[in-house]
Order: structure tokens, then sequence, then C-alpha cells
């Protein structure tokens, strides 16, 4: 168990280079089973997330390796569709496997999904959805198993634009017989790099990015070798932290497109932004100015994962801003923390009310899910003094090495181990 101590106080400067999106990589490492051979993923980050990922894989039957953000996946010898409880348990992601693994075998048994405890995420659409294209769903305990003998195109109409649904679908679907329609879709652009990928395997997918899927069923796919998109949440989180920190930061190697919504707050709240191809640069050498308010919504609005983090920049702010969190009703713990360190914010069923203060102040505070945890590190490094941010296996999930992304821009952060006084 490690811990992250962070002196507060230094204005981020310089360039990164972001790396490859987790929430990308993770249904297109899932996808790789529908087809049999290697397939070699680029620009893939070391996270926790990603490793559970290739543990599940190799359980499954496949050889991996994963060294200089490549992944090689070999899924000519898988010989299970049973995913691992123990291994579900500890990442929500792992429920992309149920499409892919249907497809291919006409069968997968899992169970109920982990991951970060920010609210109720059933997976309802994505059993219908597979329902909908001729699988019998059984569920016993926390068991479910899903039956095939062939999946059939049809029309799906999700409720809600489910990331993880659209995508289970979309694998499902890729060799189902017949056109498959998905409507009320998820845009995230994730969802495109998952389209790209299956199509570079032979797949016949288009309308990623709308709110319509058209899946047209092919016979069967073949590997390939892919490079993943950049990580939006993490460039974001570069941004904030540079603008929270009165910074001057350059990214590079990310796609402005898909942070449209949160360059468009960042200018509201007086930062400097510049955006050239696939670079941005942002600074912010006064106090920021407050946000009247924001509203988390499915893509391309305002992204939840990027909630927390700018709800640092707010609590910096001069004047009054509010906050609505309408994707996860749990996702305002990092609130009590914040105030620890000197935030003024207060929360009413889904709305924060965030009074700006001058500055905070480094305290011991505990990272309770991921993106909670990134918003205390951009917290502890805008802060005066000392900053503890416990819990870092959370932020492990989703950021490659977080403290030495923060060291290459100047700041003072280290990653130490937690010790433990017996009793």
């Amino acid at each position: 168990m490690d811990k992250l101590v962070i002196e507060g106080g230094k204005p981020l400067s310089g360039s990164i280079r972001i790396h490859g999106a987790k929430n990308a990589a993770l249904p297109i490492m899932a996808a790789s089973l529908l087809a049999e051979g290697n397939t070699q993923l680029h620009n893939v980050p070391h996270l926790l997330d990603i490793e559970v990922m290739l543990h599940i894989l190799e359980r499954l039957g496949c050889g991996t390796k994963h060294e200089l953000g490549k992944v090689t996946i070999d899924t000519s010898l898988v010989s299970s569709a049973r995913v691992p409880e123990d291994l579900m348990n500890k990442m929500r992601s792992s429920i992309f496997l149920m499409g892919p693994l249907l497809a291919r075998f006409g069968e997968v048994s899992i169970y109920q999904p982990g991951g970060c405890a920010i609210g109720e995420r059933k997976i309802d659409l994505h059993l219908r959805g597979l329902e909908a294209l001729g699988a019998v769903v059984e569920e016993k305990d926390s068991q479910i198993t899903c039956r095939a003998k062939k999946l059939i195109g049809a029309d799906v109409q999700l409720d809600f634009p489910s990331v993880g649904a659209t995508e289970n679908i979309m694998m499902a679907a890729a060799t189902a017989k017949g056109t498959t329609t998905i409507t009320n879709a998820a845009r995230e652009p994730e969802i495109q790099d998952l389209q790209n990928f299956l199509n570079a395997m032979g797949a016949n997918i288009m309308g990623a990015g709308t709110s319509t899927i058209t899946i047209h069923g092919v016979d069967h796919l073949t590997s390939c070798t892919y490079e993943i998109i950049p990580d939006r949440i993490v460039a974001g989180t570069v941004l904030i932290a540079a603008a929270a920190t009165r910074g001057n930061v350059t990214l590079t190697h990310c796609n402005p497109a898909h942070l449209t919504s949160l360059i468009h707050v960042l200018k509201r709240a007086g930062v400097q932004t510049s955006v050239c191809n696939d670079i941005i640069t942002v600074s912010c050498l006064g106090r920021p100015k407050a946000v009247d308010r924001i509203v988390t919504s499915p893509y391309p609005s305002f992204p939840t994962d990027l909630q927390s983090q700018v709800m640092v920049l707010l609590s910096l702010a001069d004047g009054f801003s509010i906050m609505k969190e309408t994707v996860f009703e749990a996702r305002f713990k990092h609130v009590d923390e914040l105030n620890v360190m000197g935030a003024d914010i207060s929360v009413d069923m889904n709305a924060a009310f965030i009074r700006g203060v001058p500055r905070l102040y480094g305290a011991t505070v505990e990272a309770t899910d991921l993106r909670a945890g990134a918003a205390l590190v951009i917290a502890g490094l805008a802060a005066q003094g000392k900053t503890v941010v416990e819990q870092v296996h959370h932020i492990d999930r989703g950021y490659d090495r977080i403290e030495q992304l923060f060291q290459s821009l100047g700041a003072s952060v280290e990653r130490q181990p937690v010790s433990f006084v017996a009793p």
C-alpha cells in the first residue's frame, strides 16, 4: 500500500505527452477474443486495470505480454468462457468480456463486476442488449450465464446511452447473422476507437460517435495491430492541475476535439487556452473565476470523470459556483476531503455548491475512488504545505505513475510506502 506525499504551491510548467486511454484499451483488449491469433496494441498505459484485464485473459487461456506501451494478446488457445469471480470483483470493465466470449463460444459465465464505489451501475442494459440478439440469460446468486447458438442481428434501443452496453452490443453483433442497429448509443470517443479497431479486424460497423450505430455482421474476424487513442481524462486532469497551480503547461499527443467541453469551462474560468492540431497549452497567471453552473452528462457534454478535478479549480476561484452531477449519485465523496484542506463546499442531493477560497492547505486525505484521488492530488499540488494522499491504488487504476507525470512538470510529489504500526 502506497501514499503520495506532495509539497504544494509550485506552478506546473513544461510539456508532456499523454498516454493511451484506459477506457479505450480495456474494451479493445476484450474484443481481441473475437479472433484467433496475435493482436498487438500500441500506446497502452501501465495501469492496475490493464493488468487485471491481462490476468483475466490469461486465466481464459490467452498468452499476453505488456512492455514499453505495447500489449500482445494471443487468443489461439482460449479454453474457457468463464470469467473468474476473484478478478471480476477487482474491475468493473471486466463486463466487456461478455459480448466477445458469447459471440465466439456461444456461452459466457460472469459475476457481478467490481470497481469504484461511485454509485449504482447496473448491467441490465448489457443483458437486455444481448437478449435482443438472441441470448438466453440465467442469473443465480451473483453469477450470470448467457447462451446463444447463434446471435442474430436486431434493433436495440438503449434507455440510457451507456458506454459499456453500447460497446458490449457492438462486439457481440460484429459476427452476428444480419444487421444490428443500436439507437440512443453512447457517443464517446472510446466508442469510435472500438469501432475503428473492430473494422481493422474485418468488421462492418458505422455510426460510432453518433446516437445510431449500425453493425452488419460478418462471418469471421482477423487479429490485427492497432494504436489506442490518447486518454482525454488524463489530459483533462493535467490541464486542470496546470490551471489550479497557476502554471503553464503544454500537452502533446492529445485530441483537443475530445476535450471541447472542458476547454469551454476553462475559458469561462479565465484560463488562457491555445489549441493547435494535437497540442493544447494552458496558462493561468491569476486567480481563476467562478463558473456559475456545470452539469455532468454523457459525451459530448461535460464528463463526470472530470467533475471532481474541476471542483478543485472552482474551490480556488473568485466567486460562487454550482456543480450538478447527473451520471453517478455517489460521486461527491471527495468533498469532505477537500473541505479538510480548507475548501468551502456543501452538497445537497446531486448538487455541490462551491464558494471559492483564496488558498487550500496541505492535509492528510484519502482517495475514495479513481477520479476523487486525482482531484486530491491536484488539490495537494495547489495547496500550501504538505499533503499526503492515501489509498493511492485507486489512482493507479487510471493514471500511469501519476507522481512521475507531475514530477516531469516540476511538481514535488513522491510515492512512499505506508508504514503500519503493530497494535
